[in-house]
């Protein structure tokens, strides 16, 4: 059972760099620039020693905000990235830096606060009413604010109710500019909503007192995409083992490791490799 917050970096420091390595590597060994949500579910701990088991290629992961995993993948400091904002991964591919996007898994994210709830927003499955609801009530939301794949959409769900958070930025809007684990930390240190993916809510431990207060909204779908970083555009890039690490994520044997991956009898992705 997993009750720790950074699970991949804790358990397993061997497979996750810091942002800003060198993509200098030996032989049957890549780098795949990843998110936060990944990394701090544990996905990567039960991913990765099944495939280095079935292959000798040791996978070296950075996990980050999707934004800055997809600057370091452009800036060829990578040989996979593997990031959830198709919008943003569509474009790396348009500019000639990836090869060929998948779809990869899916999840969903969900709208968390104190058992309080000062803006009444319990129950809802509307995510837009609730922004709208909290910001009316000008209850304290702590926002990631750092170009993430979580920050890329709940930007998108403020940009349909036509309210502009960052006009109360340090009022009730607070920006945290950090990771999905870090910002619910702050959160709950402030009696904040949050929105987060629900495989990092389901895997944190200091939840005190909140619990997920709006979810179901189609709108809250969570798609993961993995893409080889283009050695074309980055000679460094390892394409053939990149290529094998891709394959076997798309693979029957890849997605069932993906199914597989439970944290308190729950499963956290669902496979939906095309």
């Amino acid at each position: 059972m997993i009750s720790r917050l950074f699970s991949s970096a804790a358990a397993a420091a061997a497979l996750t760099l810091a942002a800003g390595v060198a993509t200098a590597q030996d032989d049957d060994s890549i780098i795949v620039q990843s998110t936060t949500s990944t990394a701090n579910s544990g996905l990567y701990d039960h991913l990765l020693p099944i495939f280095e088991g079935a292959t000798g290629i040791e996978v070296h992961v950075v996990a980050v905000g999707t934004g800055q995993a997809i600057r370091n993948a452009r800036n060829c400091d990578g040989d996979v990235l593997l990031v959830h904002a198709r919008p943003a991964e569509r474009r790396f591919v348009a500019d000639g830096m990836g090869v060929e996007r998948f779809d990869l898994m899916y999840n969903d994210f969900v709208i968390v606060g104190p058992e309080a709830d000062p803006a009444g927003i319990g129950g809802m499955e509307d995510a837009q009413e609730a922004l709208a609801a909290i910001a009316g009530a000008e209850a304290v939301f702590a926002s990631r604010g750092d170009d993430s794949g979580t920050h890329k959409t709940e930007m998108a769900l403020w940009a349909d109710t036509g309210i502009d958070p960052a006009a109360h930025s340090g009022a009730w809007y607070r920006e945290t500019g950090s990771g999905m684990g870090a910002t619910l930390n702050a959160g709950v240190g402030m009696g904040a909503y949050v929105m987060t993916d629900r495989a990092t809510w389901t895997s944190f431990a200091n939840k005190g007192d909140f619990g997920i207060l709006v979810e179901g909204d189609a709108d809250l779908h969570n798609q993961y995409g993995v893409i080889l970083v283009n050695p074309e555009a980055c000679p460094s890039v390892n394409a053939e083992d990149g290529r094998a690490f891709i394959d076997w994520l798309l693979s029957p044997a890849g997605q069932a490791a993906i199914a597989a991956h439970e944290v308190d009898s729950r499963q956290l992705f669902f496979p939906n490799a095309r």
